[in-house]
């Protein structure tokens, strides 16, 4: 009787392997996330910029409430994302500007997650841009840029590809892409060139990185405003560059646990991806990348069946909401440096 609390001790608390626990402590959980957070401007007026409709006395009535409700509304779904911690990455776009992420990461409760971030300063002429944010712990910034897209016609005018570098835990370059190519608005058919310029542009940026990366470490992200299977994509995920291959982890339909990531008058399309190269494929977490669809984002679809995301606006009715847009997520466990 005098051995019963050790064995009791014993089957509660079994004893591990010593590689099975040396192997879970040199792995390190890194969760990335893409989000569309669509229309996220202050509201002040940018004379350079066509700002106006989000303006206090613009037609949406884009008063600070709303604004700060936007703001809020963004944090609550990127920490839900997080779980018990917030992601390591967070490609964002339609993002007005720095102050914008200044008041995301200092104004609402992402404040105590001490992310940093960096975005482009583009060529829209709305002035929505796109954004990084990143955990400094885990992604130990080292620069970025603003890929400048050359279009066929030499009036269009979009959104800057950004790309930022920095060191993982792995000791590897990690080069991000966070991407908006030009909407389809016009027609699909009829703007399907801007999105293959887009596409090429995005192209030589990657080529660009094989004369400086020996085995570039790539993550790409965006709101594509094309499917897996259009050309643009198929431009960039059907590449025989030697330096580069990229795999879009949203590309099988029926490994995803949702319809997509957007809906567009009652049909749903996954215009939201994430594509990896090769050696970043490697420490991607079987089964983890899906669409955030959690109930909370989603709203009664009255004019179509089913539901759709509930957004800040549904037309010029204010909702209140998040965005048009679902989150796409993915995890990823790295190794830790010999």
């Amino acid at each position: 009787m005098r051995h019963f609390p050790l064995l009791f001790l014993l089957v509660l608390y079994p004893v591990l392997p010593e590689h099975a626990c040396t192997q879970e402590k040199r792995l390190q959980a890194f969760r990335v996330m893409f989000y569309n957070v669509e229309n996220l401007f202050d509201t002040e007026d940018d004379p350079n910029t066509l700002d106006e409709e989000f303006l206090p006395a613009g037609p949406r009535r884009w008063t600070p409430y709303r604004y700060y409700t936007h703001l809020r509304q963004t944090a609550r779904v990127i920490s839900a994302v997080g779980e018990w911690d917030t992601p390591a990455l967070v490609g964002l776009c339609e993002i007005e500007n720095d102050s914008v992420a200044i008041h995301l990461l200092t104004r609402t409760p992402l404040r105590m997650q001490h992310y940093r971030y960096c975005m482009t300063r583009g060529n829209d002429r709305r002035g929505i841009n796109n954004a990084l944010l990143y955990q400094p712990d885990k992604f130990r910034y080292l620069g970025h840029e603003s890929g400048r897209i050359r279009f066929t016609d030499s009036l269009r005018r979009s959104r800057d590809i950004l790309h930022a570098w920095g060191q993982v835990i792995t000791g590897d370059t990690l080069d991000v892409f966070v991407c908006h190519f030009p909407s389809r608005s016009g027609g699909e058919r009829e703007t399907e060139r801007d999105r293959m310029d887009a596409a090429r542009h995005l192209r030589r940026m990657l080529d660009s990185l094989c004369l400086i990366r020996k085995t570039p470490q790539l993550l790409v992200m965006g709101d594509f405003n094309d499917g897996p299977a259009d050309r643009s994509i198929r431009a960039l995920t059907a590449s025989a560059h030697p330096g580069w291959t990229l795999v879009n982890l949203f590309a099988g339909k029926t490994a995803l646990n949702a319809k997509g990531s957007h809906k567009y008058q009652g049909e749903w399309a996954q215009l939201d991806q994430m594509m990896v190269s090769k050696p970043w494929k490697k420490y991607l977490k079987e089964g983890s990348p899906r669409i955030f669809n959690e109930p909370f984002l989603m709203t009664e679809d009255k004019s179509r069946r089913g539901q759709r995301p509930k957004r800040s606006y549904y037309g010029f009715k204010y909702e209140g909401g998040f965005s048009d847009h679902l989150p796409v997520v993915a995890d990823f466990l790295l190794p830790l440096a010999d």
